[in-house]
């Protein structure tokens, strides 16, 4: 058996910036265990599958040892190759994904995403979080990750976690940010328990970051850059309980898979 497979640099548009994700059109779904040793095998933050249905895609990500339930940069990814490489004319993309129904549409020359908003609230300050981080003290959330706000762009990029500290934490990953220089606001994100110590771009980690920053600038429109090695950036909108995330995407690559 033969499978294409697309590997996109989302919210970048150079090549070997962003974050890179595989991107893998199926006829019908196979066993999980095969996805997963795609996954696997591919040993990128993630690998994205799906398979078009009658109301649009259904959509699965998989990081190299598990998967989730929701991945921005591989849905970005996932919409760049359905609207570029596969001909699709709608305005606009509908996936049905474990976090529910995820839309994609063209928006002024970006893609842009509609997610669920998930704002950070006040947590218990696990001892791990702050030894992994290097750090005496922070100001500490949770949503689906421990959110950390950090007092400048430079600390933020400062930041040289233990991986294994930050392993033992509950929940899936770990966000680090402030107020940009050149951006309304900067972030990095580590998830050593997915098999990602540390994510180049992160959409899902905007869900929280979008709510918290809208709340603390006062405007519900703003520009984020996510500063890891590679770096890329996101418009960000919040609308209610909602997010819409903005930005590029190029591919890089288009291959065959053989099982």
């Amino acid at each position: 058996m033969k499978l294409r497979q697309y590997q996109v640099d989302a919210f970048t548009s150079t090549l070997f910036s962003g974050n890179p994700a595989a991107v893998c059109p199926l006829d019908e779904w196979l066993e999980d265990a095969l996805l997963q040793s795609i996954a696997a095998e591919n040993n990128l933050s993630e690998t994205a599958f799906f398979v078009k249905v009658k109301d649009g895609f259904e959509l699965r990500w998989f990081t190299p040892v598990a998967e989730v339930a929701l991945c921005g940069h591989a849905t970005l990814a996932t919409a760049h190759v359905i609207f570029e490489h596969l001909g699709y004319s709608e305005a606009a993309i509908s996936f049905q994904t474990k976090s529910g129904e995820l839309s994609v549409e063209r928006a002024g020359g970006l893609l842009e995403m509609d997610f669920p908003s998930t704002p950070p609230v006040a947590c218990t300050v696990p001892k791990a979080l702050l030894v992994g981080l290097g750090l005496h003290s922070a100001e500490v959330f949770a949503a689906d990750d421990y959110f950390v706000v950090l007092d400048s762009e430079d600390s933020v990029r400062a930041i040289a976690p233990d991986q294994s500290k930050l392993a033992e934490l509950d929940l899936r990953g770990v966000i680090v940010t402030a107020r940009g220089k050149n951006t309304d606001f900067v972030s990095r994100f580590f998830a050593p328990n997915l098999g990602i110590p540390e994510d180049p771009v992160t959409g899902s980690a905007h869900c929280a970051l979008t709510p918290y920053w809208a709340k603390k600038l006062g405007k519900n429109v703003l520009s984020a850059r996510q500063i890891s090695a590679r770096g890329g950036d996101l418009q960000c909108v919040l609308n209610g309980n909602r997010v819409r995330l903005a930005g590029n995407a190029v591919t890089f690559m288009q291959a065959e898979i053989y099982i």
